[in-house]
């Protein structure tokens, strides 16, 4: 059971009641050598994955976060997985520490500039910023699917307005 997915997005705002970046460069001091993949950061569920062990790997590149974790065979794992199969979970989330950030009262924005610790990664139900992904199949194989899915639509609307 693999899954893959973006936990951090850089320079894609979200609006929270203020407006909230992360930057990129956040991570690049980022502490991240244990974290854990859980479900709605809850302490209370099995870990999913961990860098630890190697089931979860993290890498940075120039969308974000990319997460990639194997888990391991267990009732939740699999519950979890088969939601991402189905589409019902496809949002993640993070637990972090800031080392640095700015803030501008006139367009009420916090920017995180520097990300001191991560704690975690975590499959959500609902999250805080909405450009985050997770999927249970190669990236490649997802946004192929994302894209004959906008064209069949796109082809819809054009009919649409064409009477057709």
């Amino acid at each position: 059971m693999i899954i893959e997915g973006y936990a951090v997005v850089f320079d894609e705002p979200t609006d929270i009641g203020y407006i909230e970046v992360i930057e990129r460069g956040a991570l690049d001091d980022c502490d991240m050598r244990d974290v854990c993949l859980k479900y709605n950061h809850e302490d209370t569920w099995l870990i999913m994955a961990r860098t630890r062990n190697k089931s979860l790997q993290l890498s940075v590149d120039d969308h974000g976060l990319k997460i990639y974790a194997e888990l391991i065979d267990t009732n939740t794992n699999r519950d979890v997985y088969k939601s991402i199969q189905a589409g019902l979970l496809d949002k993640m989330s993070f637990a972090f520490s800031v080392d640095k950030e700015e803030y501008d009262y006139e367009t009420d924005t916090r920017r995180i500039l520097g990300i001191d610790k991560l704690y975690d990664v975590s499959v959500v139900d609902v999250p805080f910023y909405d450009s985050t992904e997770v999927y249970a199949r190669s990236r490649e194989d997802y946004i192929k699917e994302k894209e004959a899915k906008e064209f069949n639509l796109n082809k819809q609307k054009v009919r649409l307005l064409l009477g057709l």
